[in-house]
């Protein structure tokens, strides 16, 4: 019975700390089980069927806003995107797609947690001067958004739209 208690406790223990950690469902680390996961934007894309290279910049305005530019994408349904994306602000920034509930969700987790690791595939989080690129496939129709989710970020502008359309893209 003692070592049945030893045994819960350290199991408690364990969870606890990892909850504290910031680790979440469906959320900052992926493991074979979800790679290749659907998301309501769309879904991973792969290199080979990537239809056209957008550029996205993130930066720091001098009036003290956030931005993105460009600050409002299209595309349409079905089609494999290359983001290159170039932190070219004085300050850490992240780019991450979604949904504006799902951005919502996970802006409220980077108030509590800041310095989470962050793993999906859907965004990248870039240090000032550095680049990343993330490949997607928007599989669904609809409106959703990209955003800096870094406390006081979004708040700050740094979001904007994003149309999925089955009409020609106009990017």
């Amino acid at each position: 019975m003692k070592n049945l208690l030893v045994v819960l406790a350290i199991v408690f223990l364990s969870a606890t700390s990892a909850l504290a950690a910031g680790s979440h469902t469906g959320g900052h680390g992926h493991d074979e089980a979800s790679a290749g996961q659907h998301m309501m934007v769309g879904e991973p894309g792969m290199a080979a069927k990537v239809s056209r290279t957008i550029k996205v910049e993130m930066l720091e305005t001098d009036d003290g806003k956030m931005i993105f530019k460009p600050d409002h994408l299209e595309f349409k349904r079905g089609e494999t995107i290359r983001f290159s994306i170039v932190n070219n602000g004085e300050l850490e920034h992240e780019f991450v797609l979604d949904n504006m509930a799902r951005n919502a969700e996970h802006k409220e987790l980077m108030e509590k947690f800041p310095e989470m690791e962050h793993d999906d595939p859907n965004a990248v989080r870039l240090m000032p001067g550095a680049t990343g690129e993330i490949i997607w496939t928007f599989t669904n129709g609809g409106g959703f958004e990209f955003a800096c989710l870094v406390p006081g970020h979004y708040e700050s502008g740094m979001h904007g739209d994003l149309s999925v359309v089955d009409a020609p893209a106009t990017n």
